[in-house]
Parts: C-alpha cells; sequence; structure tokens
C-alpha cells in the first residue's frame, strides 16, 4: 500500500506507524483492497474520485448558500 501511496507510514525512533487522524483512509484502503478484492490501481482511482465528489459537494454547498443571498 505505501508503494502505491496510498498510505503514509511514519517512522518514530526506528519504529513505523500510522498517525491517527490517517487511520479512517488506511481502514478504507484496506476494506476495498481485501474485502472487495479492488488492486491497488483502482483503490487509488476509487479514493481520487471520492475526493473529487467530497469537493463538489463543498463547492455545491457554498454555491447553494450564495443563491440563497439572491432570494
Amino acid at each position: 500500500m505505501k508503494d502505491f501511496d496510498l498510505i503514509e507510514i511514519n517512522i518514530f525512533e526506528n519504529e513505523d506507524y500510522i498517525h491517527e487522524d490517517l487511520l479512517p483512509k488506511t481502514l478504507k484502503v484496506i476494506n476495498l483492497h481485501h474485502e472487495l478484492n479492488i488492486n491497488f490501481e483502482g483503490v487509488d482511482s476509487i479514493l481520487n474520485l471520492l475526493e473529487k465528489i467530497d469537493t463538489l459537494k463543498d463547492e455545491n454547498q457554498l454555491l447553494k448558500n450564495r443563491l440563497r443571498l439572491f432570494e
């Protein structure tokens, strides 16, 4: 997973660890790969699409808020 840049591994005192803020994403990667049998390239594509969806949702909400100003 690290080789595909899907997760970020940190090193502290010669120990590898995943920062707790990244655990939800790491669990999502593991679930997509193991439970749904999706290869890492597919997981990367899915994560990119989900990120774009979140960006579009935020933009949509911003535009709705701006539109309310004119109502």
